[in-house]
C-alpha cells in the first residue's frame, strides 16, 4: 500500500469556479481541472509527491482525519 492510500481523495464540480476540484484536505488544499478522470490521476500524483517530499525532509506525515461519509440508516 502506498502512503497516499491512507488519505481520502475526491473530485467534485465547482459551480462557482466552473471547473472540477481535486481535494485531499489532509495533505493539500486542492487542484483543479476540466477532466475529472485526468484530475484524479493528477491529484494522486501530487499527493504522492508531497508525501515523498515530507518523508525525505524528515517531517512526520499528517494524520489522515478526513473520512468518506457513511450511509445513515
Amino acid at each position: 500500500m502506498r502512503p497516499s492510500d491512507r488519505y481520502h481523495k475526491w473530485i467534485e464540480w465547482s459551480d462557482d469556479d466552473d471547473v472540477y476540484l481535486g481535494l485531499c484536505p489532509d495533505v493539500i488544499t486542492g487542484i483543479h481541472g476540466d477532466d475529472p478522470i485526468r484530475l484524479y490521476d493528477e491529484l494522486c500524483t501530487v499527493i504522492d509527491a508531497v508525501l515523498i517530499d515530507l518523508e525525505q525532509s524528515g517531517r512526520v506525515l499528517p494524520e489522515p482525519l478526513t473520512r468518506p461519509m457513511r450511509e445513515v440508516a
